[in-house]
């Protein structure tokens, strides 16, 4: 069982930058794959960035564009997500998710365990 918190979510104008950070308990984070979503109001959960047990494997989202940068502290069972040039359009909740597995995945019907969300607002 894997628990997941999310936190680093809130207001910025355009252009701006926000670091999510997503917590997680349990002696095997570091076997996980650890991904982001995200849910805007009225639209599906789509998939923001994935990254492997290591770190060494990372996807990204079409919609990135080298805006966002997901990377993990396995020595503190955390994930994060830097994203910079944030844009009105990536307003949405986003979710930390977990896969007990070592292949790396974009499906959202694979993870297991996911976060409780945080709400990150773009200004325009």
């Amino acid at each position: 069982q894997v628990q997941l918190v999310e936190s680093g979510g809130g207001l910025v104008q355009a252009g701006g930058s926000l670091r999510l950070s997503c917590a997680a308990s349990g002696r095997t984070f570091s076997s996980y794959v650890m991904g982001w979503f995200r849910q805007a109001p009225r639209k599906e959960r789509e998939f923001v960035a994935a990254i492997s047990w290591s770190g060494g494997v990372k996807h990204y989202g079409g919609f990135v564009k080298g805006r966002f940068t997901i990377s993990r502290d396995n020595a503190q069972n955390t994930v994060y997500l830097q994203m910079n040039s944030l844009k009105p359009e990536d307003t949405a909740v986003y979710y930390c998710a977990a896969l007990p597995q070592s292949t790396i995945s974009t499906r959202r019907s694979e993870y297991d365990y996911w976060g409780q969300g945080t709400q990150v607002t773009v200004s325009s």
